[in-house]
């Protein structure tokens, strides 16, 4: 059984200090929101395997460890702007290091008409009456504890905003970038990014480590689509080994909206992406791609939420999974089809290699109808390499390591495919090879 929140030194570190420093920000709705957050996260403590939504994520670990709040996590080293830069993604960048606001390392000059692009520290400062809706919120469902604490202590993160009808042709770059500090150090960083109707964007999240270190990170993202808006979506993990990570994310898609993520997920000790969508409006799509490549003792926790709420509306969800060594991943893919969202088309696939006996990957696929004239199909497995298909490339003469090597490159990239910028199709592809066995 877990410890109660009283004896854990990540609460401990929290109630000594992160109440008394909560971000100020001089909105009476802002600050009543962050302190109630705090208040319940402190109150419940971190979820334990208990709730079904951590069950196969224990947190213990996690739970004795201390991180330095406040100023202390905005401490940087220098970082090299050529390390933060992607092949083909030449556009508006956003970077942020350690959660800190980087206007040195971002490029934020000429932004095409219709765009804004900022951080969230200065929208709040000159117009934050329109955030009012995203920000003030109250999260209180079980297993909720990291929204509660990013809606608590988040200080600054994205504000993107595309107006009705326009299309934004260079990629957005967002780089999140973790980088040593003065010890352990805690960020929390909260994106609101809103496309008009039939607007459209390529989006490029990326999380990369300059140097090793042992921090926190969380981001919560809120995405919403308005009718006929188009959202590419390119989110590339590869944190700090030791790191921990941890993301929700939540899309809201209106009538005719497309949304498409492709995510490769590579770095970080501990690492949980929870992503929920809602498809709202007639004819909405939501389609997802992604792989975890994990080794030594990483654990990746993908939980993965759409829900058809429209007539007509589509989703197509296709991941994979590899773990070798000692690590584990977990994967949860739950697909509702509400009353009244007739003639849906939903779709989940998920597949997983293990490349050694000691590595663990748990599936658990779900799927609710409650609407008519639905088409709807799931499944997952975990295996091994097939070992005909091995045995053929070693009768060419390739080595065993090569040949494992190829055919579990080809299982992942099968993922990225439908990424429509070539050049960062092949950088997924580098960066993936890098990361399997040799």
């Amino acid at each position: 059984m877990s410890p109660s929140p009283a004896s854990v030194p990540f609460i401990d570190a929290l109630r000594e200090a992160g109440s008394l420093r909560l971000p100020g920000s001089g909105l009476a709705w802002l600050d009543a929101a962050r302190r109630e957050n705090l208040e319940a996260f402190i109150a419940a403590g971190l979820p334990d395997t208990r709730a079904e939504a951590w069950k196969y994520t224990a947190l213990r670990a996690l739970g004795q460890r201390r991180f330095a709040l406040g100023d202390v996590a905005a401490v940087s080293h220098p970082v090299d702007p050529y390390a933060l830069t992607l092949p083909g993604i030449d556009g508006p960048r956003l970077v942020f290091v350690n959660g800190v606001f980087r206007a040195d390392l971002s490029r934020l000059e000429a932004l095409p008409p219709g765009l804004s692009l900022q951080p969230l520290s200065r929208v709040l400062e000159n117009d934050p009456e329109p955030l009012r809706f995203a920000l003030n919120r109250h999260y209180r469902e079980a297993g909720d504890a990291f929204a509660q604490l990013n809606a608590a202590l988040a200080g600054d993160g994205v504000v993107l905003r595309v107006a009705p009808g326009v299309r934004v042709n260079k990629p957005i770059h967002l780089c999140f970038a973790g980088t040593p500090a003065q010890g352990d150090a805690a960020w929390h960083v909260r994106n609101v990014i809103e496309l008009g109707e039939n607007a459209q964007i390529d989006l490029v999240e990326h999380h990369l480590a300059t140097a090793q270190h042992k921090h926190l990170g969380t981001l919560v993202s809120d995405i919403v689509l308005r009718d006929g808006a188009k959202l590419q979506h390119a989110l590339l993990q590869n944190a700090a080994d030791e790191s921990t990570l941890i993301r929700r994310g939540s899309v809201h898609l209106g009538a005719k909206a497309h949304a498409a993520m492709h995510v490769l997920e590579l770095g970080g000790a501990l690492v949980r992406h929870d992503l929920h969508a809602q498809l709202r409006g007639d004819g909405a799509r939501f389609d997802t791609r992604g792989v975890f490549v994990l080794r030594g003792r990483q654990h990746v926790d993908t939980q993965l939420s759409i829900r058809h709420q429209a007539l007509n509306t589509a989703s197509e969800s296709i991941w994979r999974g590899v773990a070798d060594e000692r690590s584990r991943g977990v994967f949860r893919g739950a697909i509702v089809v509400a009353e009244g969202a007739d003639g849906s088309d939903a779709s989940l696939s998920n597949k997983n290699l293990l490349l050694s006996a000691q590595a663990e990957i748990d599936t658990k696929p779900e799927l609710e109808i409650y609407a008519d004239e639905v088409k709807a199909a799931h499944g997952a497995t975990v295996g091994q390499l097939d070992e005909r298909a091995l045995f053929y490339l070693r009768s060419r003469g390739l080595p065993n390591a090569e040949a494992r090597g190829l055919l579990t490159a080809a299982f992942c990239r099968a993922v990225f495919t439908a990424l429509p910028n070539e050049t960062l199709r092949d950088h997924f592809s580098d960066a993936l090879l890098a990361r399997l066995p040799s």
